[in-house]
């Protein structure tokens, strides 16, 4: 049979058994089955959903309606970020599955994933979770990558990233190249401290319309180095830049894309859309 008995349910809930069974014979909640020799037997997963009704109610009653209502429920942040601090990769596996069942792929990635990433970030004593949640969603956000459909655009995206390796900034980065990769774009993400002869190769070979500066590394020297390696090659390729990348502000400072993949894309393409007149100056970085 499976499921838990009642004290390590109890542990799990952080109450006594006699508590647990307390709740049970008042709301009939969590209700355990029970084995041939009469022993306790609580599924995990009214466990799971009773707790984290009580981390947002902190009243048993109110805990107990909202978990029934909920069942199992979709997947949560707060349940991804659960599998990253327990370093339990087949669990954060799962939970993205069940996601999918029920969103999008760039819902789960908005409204899990980067949430998930963004509370495992800044917590003293955590960077062993950190590094894992983030090597991990760099390899869920690779596979996913690489069965999206194939561009359908004409316009190329050249993402030019100044985050540094294993920080929540750097996946934000890899989450826009996914969004953009499956709206149709045709995509390449480098780093943004390539030397500029490298870029102008890939400048060439890509042919982008806009040039998208991404992460937090970037300074006012190191755009103005890619600009130049823009307009050494011929391209008229805009830059726009993610997330406040760009340490400038003002009425001739880069234009933003947008803090979350879902609305750059959506910027993205009204920037690119041939019949919109951009109503503000593109780019205005000192040479």
């Amino acid at each position: 049979m499976s499921g838990i008995r009642t004290n390590a349910a109890a542990e799990l809930l952080g109450v006594s058994p006699n508590t647990l069974r307390s709740w049970e014979r008042r709301f009939g909640y969590p209700e355990p089955r029970r084995t041939a020799g009469g022993h306790r037997h609580y599924e995990l997963s009214q466990l799971e959903t009773l707790r984290r009704a009580l981390q947002d109610t902190h009243n048993i009653s109110s805990a107990v309606e909202i978990a029934r209502q909920r069942g199992e429920g979709p997947s949560s942040d707060v349940r991804l970020l659960e599998a990253f601090d327990g370093f339990d990769e087949s669990a954060a596996d799962r939970l993205m599955e069940e996601s999918l069942a029920v969103r999008s792929v760039e819902r789960t990635v908005e409204d899990l994933l980067l949430p998930a990433i963004e509370q495992a970030s800044g917590r003293p004593g955590r960077e062993a979770e950190l590094e894992l949640a983030c090597r991990w969603a760099t390899g869920w956000l690779h596979a996913t990558r690489r069965v999206s459909p194939a561009a359908t655009r004409p316009e190329g995206v050249l993402l030019f990233d100044s985050s540094t390796l294993l920080e929540p900034e750097m996946i934000q980065v890899q989450a826009l190249e996914l969004a953009l990769r499956r709206a149709g774009f045709r995509v390449l993400l480098l780093s943004i401290a390539l030397a500029q002869e490298r870029m102008a190769r890939a400048i060439r070979a890509l042919d982008p319309s806009i040039l998208v500066v991404c992460g937090a590394g970037a300074t006012l020297d190191v755009v103005g180095r890619l600009v130049h390696s823009v307009r050494a090659v011929g391209s008229e390729a805009r830059v726009a830049e993610y997330r406040d990348a760009m340490p400038v502000s003002g009425p001739h400072a880069v234009p933003s894309l947008g803090s979350t993949p879902g609305e750059a894309t959506a910027t993205l393409k009204a920037l690119v859309d041939p019949r919109r007149v951009p109503e503000r100056p593109v780019m205005a970085v000192p040479a």
